[in-house]
């Protein structure tokens, strides 16, 4: 079908799979997220403690929930820090992990404040959730109690025991700090009464381009789950849970080492984002982990942690290239020297589909000046001129679909690898050379787009082509101008790889062009000493 399509129809799918590919990842100006750093009120709970009542468990939950399961609300107040060298954790006195301060310098925002993890409105991580109206209304109006107010934590794990009596059960959980982020909860009820453990809305550290948010719940089938911010539709309840996670781009909120038959439930809150919470035993022993989705810490913790790294559809073939990407990054010591050493890879394993493409296009533009003469010759008669066309194509080994199969069938590693680089907090922070000390951000001088956009023009410029019409040449002329501004917003770790693929592109393309003009030239010497 496509080797009957007209030169302008072929121009046209061109054009439309190109915007797909560059427009459907990417906003030039996306919306800018709220970032929790600044905030530290509690605002899903009342600030005074003569307040009425009468507010739903639903304003505390952050979601809606069944009749007979809504009580009361009530104020809140820190009771717990928890310091290392890397963060703060506030525990409050609902028994929940309050909020979450990333300390490193690389996790700052724009007005230079540390990012929260934890956002201030909607549910809280290990906040419980009873079934009964009466235990649940009381559950809310008493606080938790401390058996210490300030730890830190360093070479050792620390353990705060808070413990909430109520009219008819106590409430204890047991919690172990580690200094690399994660913990363990034991949480244990005087009675067995029915009640459920949440996990806590999703970060709103970052969330760039096209990277996702919202719920990850991967199970032991090896199949992840994603209920993305907005897309939650009613109730849906999971068992054999290896992990269940509320994220944004670069960090997460994770419980995980649930019994196979626990129910994991993931409800539809507020803006029909996913709400994630646990039907809980009367003892339960669960882990946790808060913070950056750094694969080497997440590997290191234990190793299901790492499936928390969403690559979208291209999982399959972004965790090897990150796989291979911090391997090289093992060897450079910089992530951008890794990322260039991945490119030069790439280009290797895709070398023999690149250079079959390269050499189809060179054929088809020798062939042009003939084909414009079967043109003219059986314009008139389109079956005699389809079947000569393909008899010529036939007769020189040329294939018009030859230099874009190559192409497309790139496509698909290039998405793989922006998947990686796009999630790939290791890069936030990064520095390469000169002036790009972020890879996950925007070349603030936007020099590495422009370096990008002319590399494509050179290569635009190397490139064969065998257009008839002049329309087309004035698109694809115009392409490195429209992709430099798509690029533009970019996070400079991806723009240096399609630079630095561009530059191998050049060179190949380069090699040939030299080799078909040695052949010509050759042929023309031949045909010289014949004529002799």
């Amino acid at each position: 079908m496509l080797d009957k399509m007209t030169p302008n129809q072929r121009l046209i799918v061109a054009v439309l799979l190109s915007v797909v590919f560059f427009v459907g990842y990417t906003a030039i100006f996306p919306p800018a997220e709220p970032n929790t750093a600044e905030k530290s009120s509690q605002t899903e709970v009342a600030q005074s403690a003569k307040q009425d009542i009468s507010k739903k468990v639903e304003e505390v939950a952050g979601h809606a929930i069944a009749a007979e399961e809504k009580a009361s609300n009530t104020t809140s107040s820190d009771i717990v820090t928890v310091t290392s060298e890397k963060f703060v954790l506030k525990i409050d006195t609902l028994g929940r992990i309050a909020s979450k301060e990333l300390l490193e310098d690389k996790f700052r925002n724009d007005e230079d404040l540390h990012a929260q993890v934890i956002p201030s409105e909607g549910t809280k991580p290990l906040y419980i959730r009873f079934a009964d109206d009466a235990i649940n209304d009381a559950a809310i109006r008493t606080p938790y109690m401390a058996d210490i107010s300030d730890v830190q934590v360093k070479d050792q794990p620390v353990t705060v025991t808070l413990t909430q009596k109520l009219p008819s059960l106590t409430v204890t959980k047991v919690l172990t700090f580690y200094a690399d982020g994660h913990y363990d909860a034991k949480i244990s009820l005087s009675k067995d009464v029915r009640h459920f453990v949440y996990l806590g809305d999703r970060p709103q550290v970052s969330k760039k381009l096209m990277a996702v948010a919202g719920a990850l719940i991967y199970t032991g089938d090896d199949v992840a789950h994603i209920i993305e911010d907005g897309d939650a539709e009613g109730r849906q309840i999971f068992q054999d849970v290896k992990l269940a996670s509320s994220f944004d781009q670069y960090t997460a909120i994770i419980l995980y080492g649930f019994k196979k038959d626990t129910n994991v439930i993931v409800e539809r809150g507020r803006d029909d984002n996913p709400v994630v919470y646990f039907d809980a035993a009367q003892n339960e022993n669960i882990h946790g982990y808060i913070g950056p989705k750094e694969h080497k810490v997440l590997k290191a913790i234990d190793p299901v942690l790492t499936n928390a790294i969403e690559y979208g559809w291209f999982t399959f073939a972004a965790k090897p290239l990150f796989a291979l990407l911090s391997w090289l990054h093992g060897i450079f010591g910089n992530w951008g020297w890794a990322i260039i050493a991945l490119t030069f890879i790439i280009r290797a394993v895709l070398y023999p589909l690149t250079y079959k493409g390269m050499v189809s296009m060179q054929k088809m533009k020798t062939l042009a000046p003939k084909l414009k003469e079967l043109k003219e010759k059986y314009g008139k008669d389109p079956q005699k001129l389809n079947a000569m066309t393909m008899e010529m194509y036939k007769k020189h080994g040329a294939n018009p679909l030859g230099g874009c199969l190559p192409m497309l069938l790139q496509i698909p590693v290039f998405f793989a690898l922006y998947r990686t680089l796009l999630n790939a907090v290791e890069l936030q922070g990064a520095p390469w050379i000169l002036w790009i000390n972020d890879l996950s951000r925007m070349d603030p001088y936007y020099v590495l787009p422009i370096l990008m956009g002319a590399s494509m023009f050179i290569q635009q410029r190397m490139t064969p082509n065998n257009f008839t019409d002049p329309m087309q040449e004035k698109v694809f002329k115009y392409l490195p101008v429209i992709f430099t501004f798509f690029f533009v917003t970019f996070p400079s770790g991806l723009v240096l790889y399609w630079f630095t693929n561009n530059l191998f592109s050049i060179a190949q393309q380069y090699m040939v062009n030299q080799q078909f003009k040695n052949a010509e030239d050759a042929k023309a010497a031949i045909e010289k000493k014949s004529e002799k």
